[in-house]
């Protein structure tokens, strides 16, 4: 569901619940958790995906990176399928940007001709948080979702997962991730 058509983890999940177990609103401890998920998607990226899904991500990754200088100055940091490298044909590009007001990324964006529409999203802090205001354009043909943060809340961003796996990358970070990418590919 998640590879194929671009379904969430939670919609994917509750999905699976209501076909394999029967019900709407399982157990916790009889689902996957999110990082179990991912990797199953990896596999069944890598067995039925190969080539296709590899030069998807590097497209995605690539305008990215090109987004992620333009808006340079809200201190971007690239999030997501896109990061994680499970990105398919359905994934957007997911974005974190930190300002001293929602406004300035919003007029910044506006004055340069770019079609947004606002919704909100969960704060990466959790429930106790109110969410944030996101911005959705598209940037050459791929659709962006850049979450709208306070400058404070790039402390909290900047904190590693307890598993090791990249949360957030700035735009360095995504180079460096790409080159590491590129110096696999040519290896095998």
């Amino acid at each position: 569901m998640i590879a194929q058509d671009g379904a969430d983890y939670a919609t994917a999940k509750a999905k699976a619940a209501r076909q394999v177990l029967g019900v709407d609103r399982p157990s916790p401890n009889y689902l996957p958790d999110n990082i179990q998920v991912e990797d199953e998607v990896r596999r069944y990226q890598a067995l039925f995906q190969g080539p296709s899904q590899a030069a998807r991500l590097q497209a995605l990754r690539r305008a990215a990176l090109e987004v992620m200088e333009q808006l340079a100055e809200f201190r971007p940091y690239l999030t997501g399928a896109v990061l994680n490298g499970t990105a398919g044909e359905h994934d957007a590009i997911n974005l974190q940007l930190f300002a001293d007001s929602a406004k300035e990324v919003e007029i910044y964006l506006l004055n340069r001709n770019v079609d947004i529409d606002i919704s909100e999203a969960p704060h990466f802090k959790g429930g106790r948080h109110d969410p944030v205001e996101t911005v959705s354009f598209q940037w050459k043909n791929e659709t962006v979702h850049a979450e709208l943060y306070e400058m404070n809340d790039l402390r909290g961003a900047l904190k590693p997962r307890a598993d090791g796996r990249l949360q957030r990358v700035d735009a360095a970070g995504l180079r460096a991730l790409m080159t590491t990418d590129e110096t696999l590919e040519q290896d095998e």
